[in-house]
């Protein structure tokens, strides 16, 4: 099962400071826009989102039809087609994507621990 690019999403209470910590880790802005709150960052392969006031938990984030630089893909799993084959496994939804549509759309699930993996496809 491919999910596509993977990040971290982060909780943050001040999107500036926690900008500025992650830049002296190495990372720099791939993007978002800081002023509505959110900002993606990337150090090599590595990618995380940072999120104020938009949900409670960090989470797992992955990206159907993005590479690692929020690039599109020539050819991907759709998200309903992910949420098909995790349902035919017994995984529980906190949120589906409507399997009548296209395009973009979103579910999340939760890991044994209750941790939200999300599952957001742009494209």
């Amino acid at each position: 099962m491919d999910l596509g690019a993977f990040s971290v999403s982060l909780t943050v209470r001040d999107i500036e400071a926690s900008r500025a910590f992650y830049e002296k880790l190495g990372f720099s802005a791939l993007g978002g826009d800081p002023s509505q709150n959110w900002l993606i960052l990337k150090n090599g392969d590595h990618v995380i989102g940072l999120f104020q006031g938009m949900f409670e938990k960090n989470m797992l984030t992955f990206n159907p039809g993005w590479n690692q630089n929020a690039g599109p893909l020539d050819s991907f799993t759709d998200v309903r087609e992910l949420q098909r084959e995790l349902k035919a496994n017994g995984v529980e939804f906190v949120t589906e994507a409507d399997e009548s549509g296209s395009g973009p759309a979103h579910f999340v699930v939760l890991d044994p621990d209750g941790n939200p993996v999300l599952v957001d496809q742009h494209v």
